[in-house]
């Protein structure tokens, strides 16, 4: 009997038209378009501006842009699966607004959590559904609205983050491409080091806490770099050694879209040159668990059918992963 593989068959994207350029920023803090580029790699970033929208708007415009591109009807889809930490709400989960938005109404929808890994998360668990033979018709969101969370006060973090989403439909396989294997990890001591501190059950919203800024995104920035690096190049290397990888056989490395050192960085340990490295950091920023989707959709045309591609992800908790993956298919948008 032929192995089921989980394979990505299309990519939808939404990106806010709104782009904050690091002149803007440099009018809210003390910064500079030099020092921006020199040390994170970010020129601009789109933010969602428009009133009343949210995460679930940009995440609803992403699936109907697959849907359409797939040729798929919505009714066709059995499950939803969306990786953010800007959820419209506490609850309910975005995942369910944006299933009713697209009219997914034969989908059951939730929420993964998990930063920047988010959407490694999210796509390990939905290639379990294909894999079983449960579902032939997945989508993975990875959506963030990290503007709703940045401190436009604070420049060691302003620069660093943007807005937008994007969506990949997962269908059963039995040839051989699809989702391979994949190496996730988490250790709770990174909780210090990278998050929110306020409003949730062990701080809550207080006027107090809206004083003091503590419902934006802090971070240790040093031991966040040092984490990073060692442990999205550990695992990409893992994985690569396991499947008998050599930098010859990968045709792309998708990383989280971080920091342009640490992508460098992730790229040296790898043994493989930039041409190698899908990189769009300096057009969005950080979209935390959209970064990766996102990558594919820029580089889409330049994928071919068979090429062995790797993703590598590293976020808050601290929480990180890679994935094999043989593409699926040929296209050109």
């Amino acid at each position: 009997m032929q192995e089921t593989r989980a394979a990505i068959t299309g990519i939808g994207a939404y990106l806010p038209s709104y782009r904050l350029t690091n002149e803007e920023i440099s009018t809210m803090v003390d910064t500079t378009d030099e020092w921006i580029m020199q040390r994170i790699g970010i020129k601009e970033r789109r933010i969602l501006k428009e009133k009343g929208k949210a995460t679930s708007d940009m995440g609803t415009e992403a699936v109907k842009q697959l849907l359409e591109k797939t040729n798929t009807r919505p009714d066709e889809i059995e499950l939803l699966i969306c990786a953010t930490i800007t959820p419209d709400r506490p609850f309910p989960a975005t995942a369910n607004i944006i299933s009713r938005k697209a009219r997914l109404t034969n989908a059951w929808s939730y929420d993964i959590s998990a930063a920047c890994s988010g959407f490694v998360f999210a796509l390990t668990t939905a290639a379990k559904f294909i894999e079983s033979g449960q579902y032939k018709k997945v989508i993975v969101v990875g959506a963030d609205m990290m503007s709703a969370i940045t401190d436009y006060t604070d420049r060691s973090t302003c620069p660093l983050f943007g807005d937008g989403a994007s969506a990949v439909l997962l269908e059963p396989t039995t040839e051989d491409v699809g989702i391979i294997d994949h190496m996730n990890h988490t250790d709770g001591k990174g909780r210090h080091y990278l998050h929110v501190k306020a409003g949730g059950s062990k701080i809550p919203t207080t006027p107090e806490t809206l004083q003091q800024r503590m419902q934006y995104v802090h971070q240790d920035g040093q031991t966040v770099f040092k984490y990073a690096v060692s442990r999205m190049a550990d695992v990409a290397v893992d994985i690569m050694k396991k499947h008998d990888i050599t930098p010859d056989k990968l045709a792309w490395l998708v990383p989280h879209q971080a920091n342009m050192r640490i992508i460098d960085a992730v790229a040296r340990r790898m043994k493989i040159s930039r041409e190698q490295v899908m990189i769009n950091i300096e057009n969005y920023g950080n979209t935390t668990a959209a970064t990766i989707p996102l990558c594919l959709y820029d580089y889409e045309n330049q994928l071919k059918k068979g090429d062995n591609v790797i993703l590598a992800a590293f976020g808050a908790g601290f929480t990180w992963g890679s994935m094999y993956l043989k593409w699926a298919y040929d296209t050109n948008k």
